[in-house]
């Protein structure tokens, strides 16, 4: 199998459920800074205990973001061919995200400083993930439809990437699988 179209050679680049835009279009970058985003988590995944908690809860997360990306991939008139938790981020997926940092943040003690990231290596591949989160969510907010989740699911997705990051500079018992 050939994973070259040539397609794409005239600067544009198909949608989800039909449609081509230019690759500079603001639907392309802003699903294209969620599949950086996703990378980054990934890298920061490639750190983790394999089996832990934290390498499942990371691959949990990259898939939300195959969801996040198919949405913001939609044109408009499609979206009724979206499913919920599939190609569609719903607002459960955005609370799911809440436990997840709770749980995170009853194991860190927060200084009144500033935090510089870098403690460890994995904290900081975590904090870079964090920052592209951001991004991400910039640029979506002018893609998201109304009614998407899209736009809260990343802001949830970067405070959460942000307490594990704080989390991995301390202790290393959350989220750990049980032996």
């Amino acid at each position: 199998m050939k994973i070259y179209t040539r397609k794409g050679d005239d600067g544009t680049t198909g949608l989800y459920y039909g449609g081509r835009v230019r690759k500079d279009a603001d639907a392309p970058r802003a699903y294209g800074t969620v599949d950086e985003a996703q990378a980054a988590i990934g890298l920061a995944r490639a750190d983790a205990q394999p089996g832990s908690g934290l390498d499942g809860t990371l691959v949990q997360l990259c898939r939300d973001l195959y969801v996040c990306m198919a949405e913001l991939a939609t044109l408009p008139e499609n979206r009724s061919k979206l499913e919920a938790g599939r190609s569609l981020v719903t607002a459960e997926m955005v609370a799911g995200l809440e436990p997840l940092i709770d749980e995170a943040m009853a194991h860190v003690e927060l200084s009144a400083d500033f935090i510089i990231p870098g403690a460890t290596r994995l904290a900081a591949l975590l904090d870079v993930a964090r920052t592209v989160v951001r991004r991400a969510e910039r640029e979506s907010l002018g893609v998201a439809a109304d009614g998407s989740h899209v736009v809260a699911y990343l802001n949830r997705l970067s405070d959460l990437l942000w307490a594990l990051a704080r989390w991995q500079e301390g202790t290393d018992h959350l989220l750990a699988k049980e032996s």
